[in-house]
């Protein structure tokens, strides 16, 4: 196979188009002109030999190649950003760590599974600088962030059978049971309508959900697990939930267990091999590491 010579800039010019939809504004964002962003894309197809991007009248869209390349691309050029940072940061042993560290999570991971996590990674790593974006995790969720180089590492749920998606590494770090929640004091809770939401979608959970007859279809949809618990408080019905979400629950909810039977969600970590290797990734996988609860069996 020929090799093919891609420099920063040309893999700068990539994502630029892609994150912004056209030639005209990733020419702005890169202060550049629309001609030779234009241009520079023109040659790159040419040097690898397909087609990166469909033009149109709305602009520039990856095509499959062209997604492919774009994540390659935001991945190298992540990977550059480490190689400055850690080979000025000193010694092994005594390097300071530091620099940015993205993470990609789902809104009940970001805000109570991660805040005492990244608590303890700034008293360790004062240097790293963390920042934090909310993904549904729905279709490729948190792993695809990470995989197209928009994320370091991702808090996400995983499966049983492949617990890491195909090109990326990790662990599982918890295992939460589902319950049933509805409002308290309600004489019969199952006979509720179902509340639910769009992420609450495991295989597992749907198929423990088809064998229950007690359970409904869902007359109402939520935008994600906080609204569900909202509608629940309100009286508007019944939900089942994993444990994370009910993380301060009001007193309006009450919690009931499903038995021995009850499904389970695992959650974990996931991140690219390369960045695996990374100081900041690691810093930030043992203090995942140190605060992973015990797996769950039993309430």
């Amino acid at each position: 196979m020929q090799s093919v010579d891609l420099g920063p800039q040309e893999l700068r010019t990539l994502v630029a188009v892609a994150d912004e939809g056209g030639f005209s504004a990733a020419g702005v964002r890169l202060g550049s002109t629309q001609s030779a962003v234009s241009h520079a894309v023109r040659g790159i197809e040419r040097k690898l030999g397909v087609v990166l991007f469909e033009r149109g009248r709305y602009g520039a869209r990856p095509t499959p190649a062209g997604a492919r390349a774009v994540a390659h691309a935001r991945r190298v050029l992540r990977m550059l950003e480490v190689m400055v940072a850690e080979t000025r940061g000193g010694d092994e042993g005594t390097a300071v760590v530091g620099g940015p560290l993205r993470i990609a999570a789902f809104r009940s991971a970001a805000l109570y599974l991660l805040p005492p996590v990244l608590e303890r990674l700034a008293v360790s790593h004062p240097g790293i600088e963390p920042t934090v974006r909310v993904v549904r995790e729905v279709g490729p969720g948190t792993a695809g962030e990470v995989a197209e180089g928009r994320a370091d590492l991702g808090i996400a749920t995983v499966g049983t059978g492949a617990p890491v998606p195909p090109g990326l590494v990790g662990d599982v770090l918890l295992e939460e049971p589902y319950a049933l929640v509805h409002p308290v004091g309600h004489p019969a809770p199952r006979s509720l309508p179902l509340v639910d939401w769009a992420e609450n979608c495991s295989s597992h959970t749907r198929a423990w959900w088809a064998a229950q007859d007690w359970i409904p279809a869902a007359t109402v949809r939520a935008e994600d697990d906080g609204a569900v618990l909202s509608m629940v408080s309100s009286g508007f019905g019944m939900a089942i939930m994993p444990r994370l979400s009910l993380t301060g629950a009001p007193p309006s909810v009450e919690v009931t267990d499903l038995g021995a039977e009850r499904p389970t969600r695992k959650v974990g970590y996931v991140t690219t091999p390369e960045l695996a290797a990374t100081s900041v990734v690691r810093a930030l996988v043992r203090e995942l590491r140190a605060g992973r609860k015990p797996q769950v069996n039993a309430a």
